[in-house]
């Protein structure tokens, strides 16, 4: 089920809040630098994506668009910076505010497409705010800054890629996932520094599609019958902000924090093959 811990203001704070961190990593950076944790990509590329994003999100939720319109200037992207670090930062900052503003005043509930039914606005308050935190720490860690992230943020955007991940139609974008299927296929995820139930996650691979349960339902009746509810075959656990950057393929399973227990052949196969964004 997906179900936003947050609400539209505090998702639009952070599109702006992320953006102005943006900038800030902007200032004095050479945009040729290469971003790791966008294989391919340099700055110039990245804050392209993150700019042309937050333009093509924020006419979709202003007209309320019946539909995804043309999102091409965020994909096919420019390796030559065709403008200064500074201007680049100040298209960043001045796009992410915007976008807040319209998306507070479409608040959550506003009919619309969405790539999920029922279409609704908060999605992409929700998606966005996550969208901007996690690039502006591929722009941090290309340039060695620390990337801080609020408790709150990481909770709800470990249950967001989690719940998003877990939908049965993502084997059928990405069918080459169906190889991760098997019995007794089953992973603990688990933050190391929060009890809250968004924290733990199980990701049952064990029958014929992924599901994932947050830790107040691995127990639930209606779950099926071949989960391993108790025992897991794995456990994935880090600090929240970790893990967090972790599932998104930002950090990688060695990084400091991150325990591996049970099968590591499946946790590394399971997050090389199931990350998105």
């Amino acid at each position: 089920m997906y179900r936003p811990r947050l609400t539209v203001e505090r998702y639009a704070d952070e599109v702006a809040g992320q953006s102005r961190l943006l900038g800030e990593h902007l200032v004095g950076a050479d945009l040729t630098t290469p971003v790791p944790s966008c294989p391919g990509w340099n700055l110039a590329q990245l804050t392209q994506h993150v700019d042309e994003g937050f333009r093509w999100v924020e006419a979709l939720v202003r007209t309320r668009a019946d539909g995804p319109g043309d999102d091409t200037a965020m994909r096919v992207l420019d390796p030559a910076p065709a403008t200064t670090s500074a201007e680049r930062a100040d298209r960043i900052v001045a796009a992410g505010a915007t976008l807040a503003a319209t998306l507070r005043a479409a608040g959550a509930d506003t009919a619309m497409w969405t790539p999920l039914s029922p279409g609704r606005s908060g999605f992409f308050a929700r998606r966005f705010a996550h969208e901007a935190l996690v690039h502006r720490a591929d722009a941090a860690l290309a340039l060695g800054v620390p990337v801080d992230v609020a408790d709150d943020l990481a909770l709800d955007g470990l249950a967001e890629w989690m719940e998003l991940g877990g939908l049965p139609q993502m084997l059928d974008v990405h069918p080459e996932r169906r190889r991760l299927l098997g019995a007794g296929r089953t992973i603990r995820v688990a933050a190391t520094d929060t009890d809250d139930a968004d924290g733990a996650w199980l990701v049952d691979l064990s029958g014929p599609t992924m599901v994932h349960r947050r830790g107040e339902d691995t127990a639930d009746d209606t779950a099926d019958d071949t989960a391993e509810d108790t025992a897991a075959a794995a456990t994935l656990r880090a600090p929240l902000a970790t893990l967090l950057l972790v599932l998104y393929a930002r950090r990688p399973l060695e990084a400091e924090g991150v325990v591996v227990d049970g099968d590591a052949d499946l946790v590394r196969t399971w997050w090389e093959h199931s990350g998105f964004g």
